[in-house]
């Protein structure tokens, strides 16, 4: 029998329906934290920094777009691990005029589920989905998964594949179709070379100049969490980094909530001239982009007994993510969700919480007795840097037009090598292709927004939460090669692409 039904959370989000979980770093919004596939937990924009990029001419550089999902991933809890769902849309928004409205181009990525019986057409579908150990006897294909498809991955009996359209203001063109998604890394008997698989899953057209790849990652962002959502109880009162402690490579009191956590990522390359406004290399004139990610639910799923779920209806945006912890720290809680579901051309609405972010009335509360204080309100310098491109001025004190939330990258400013990023960014850090001139993997916005939000007198003192790096990044100080091609800094800053480190294995 056919059963037709309101998908849940549209519902939840059309009717206003209210939610009990809390708003929380990487579940910023009540709904959405109860919806792991589509919870955009961070966004990257950079100019790519990996050793053939760094090479090339400015004409001919590539920049990088990296979306995450399923926040907070523990690598050991299977038998099902973590995947993108097929009733969500994943999308790239890209505003290269300018006006503020990301519809400029669009790259949308569909994926599709397949269980797939064990040892090949006839086989029994199994109850979990990897399968292999070298001691199973050879007779049976099962000694490992060694690849995505073919021969040596018969243990992978629950696959996705995707396909990545990009959407030019109507006209789309498919630019994969079928492309395999790298699997959880379950551990070294069922996997013994996940790298190999990785390097299976990214899938390159070389006349395009495109590179793209989904699968899980090592968690890149670091915050103690713990700390910061204990009414900002840090484990330094006032959080001072003085000296070495505001390094690079120190983690001076902070505990990582996100330390061994894995994340499902989405990585798009593409060549700097395929997104500016004319189609030429980046200047003076084309140089500035503006992006967000979002997802986007069906409103109506057909449920079937043969073939699995089937979807339709208009889609529903459910989350959207351009400057990273908008939502934790200047959205307040009844307006989160809302907030998910606008476009951020429509961001004027929200200006209030700008103008005058309760995180920094908490900040005063919290540390003003120590004497430092935040900038008195209303604080045009938070719209100016959110909703603004440069050389855009707010309206006195109102946003203006256009008033757009979405994060901004210079396309002509050249990468930073690896070993050479500051954590700091753009921002404070003297590193001007950081944060908040687009964003990396590992640079340190927690310790940027305290500063930023805080004011002159946080930056002043150096305020932090005491996490300042990814420590114990797999593959992290050894040399690239086999088990380790990213080429991991000490630091945890993988310098190839999709940019994010190995994942952690279920095992360990």
């Amino acid at each position: 029998m056919t059963i037709r039904f309101r998908f849940a959370f549209a519902a939840c989000l059309l009717g206003g329906i209210g939610s009990g979980a809390d708003a929380a770093s990487h579940r910023e919004a009540p709904l959405i934290a109860a919806d792991p596939a589509a919870d955009l937990t961070d966004v990257y924009a950079f100019v790519s920094y990996d050793p053939a990029n760094m090479s090339r001419a400015p004409q001919d550089r590539r920049v990088t777009f990296i979306m995450n999902v399923n926040p907070g991933q523990n690598p050991a809890d299977g038998p099902n691990y973590f995947n993108f769902a097929d009733d969500v849309a994943y999308r790239f928004n890209l505003d290269n005029d300018r006006d503020g409205k990301a519809v400029d181009i669009v790259y949308e990525f569909r994926f599709r589920t397949e269980d797939r019986p064990v040892g090949g057409r006839g086989g029994l579908t199994s109850p979990v989905p990897y399968l292999g150990n070298p001691a199973i006897p050879a007779a049976l294909p099962l000694q490992g998964i060694t690849a995505l498809d073919g021969p040596g991955s018969e243990g992978l009996t629950r696959r996705q594949t995707y396909t990545l359209t990009e959407n030019r203001k109507g006209r789309k063109t498919v630019l994969f179709r079928g492309a395999f998604v790298v699997p959880s890394n379950v551990g070294p008997a069922t996997m013994p070379d996940y790298e190999r698989l990785v390097a299976q899953g990214i899938y390159t057209d070389a006349g395009k100049g495109i590179r793209v790849f989904a699968g899980q990652r090592a968690e890149t962002f670091y915050i103690d969490l713990g700390a910061t959502f204990d009414t900002l109880n840090l484990r330094r009162s006032p959080p001072v980094l003085p000296g070495t402690d505001d390094g690079d490579n120190v983690n001076p009191f902070g505990i990582n909530r996100f330390a061994g956590a894995n994340i499902s990522t989405i990585a798009l390359e593409v060549p700097i001239s395929r997104i500016t406004s004319d189609g030429q290399p980046a200047s003076d004139a084309n140089k500035y982009l503006g992006l967000y990610a979002s997802t986007s639910r069906q409103k109506t799923r057909v449920l079937r007994s043969r073939g699995g779920p089937r979807y339709f209806g208009d889609q529903v945006q459910v989350a959207r993510l351009a400057n990273p912890l908008v939502n934790e720290l200047i959205i307040n809680t009844p307006a989160k969700d809302f907030w998910n579901a606008q476009e951020p051309e429509k961001e004027a609405q929200f200006q209030e919480f700008y103008k005058a972010p309760v995180v920094a009335a908490a900040f005063d509360l919290v540390f003003g007795s120590f004497g430092v204080k935040t900038p008195a309100t209303p604080r045009v310098d938070l719209m100016q840097v959110f909703l603004k491109y440069p050389g855009q001025a707010v309206a006195g004190n109102e946003c203006g037009s256009p008033c757009s939330e979405l994060l901004r990258l210079d396309l002509s400013v050249p990468p930073t090598p690896p070993v050479g990023q500051r954590r700091l960014g753009a921002a404070l850090g003297g590193d001007p292709a950081g944060f908040p001139n687009g964003r990396r993997p590992n640079d340190d916005v927690t310790d940027i927004a305290i500063r930023v939000v805080g004011g002159a007198e946080y930056i002043a003192i150096k305020a932090g939460d005491g996490v300042n790096f990814l420590d114990g990044a797999p593959g992290a100080g050894l040399p690239q090669g086999p088990g380790n091609q990213q080429g991991t800094t000490a630091t945890g800053i993988a310098s190839e692409f999709p940019f994010l480190p190995t994942p952690y294995p279920g095992r360990s």
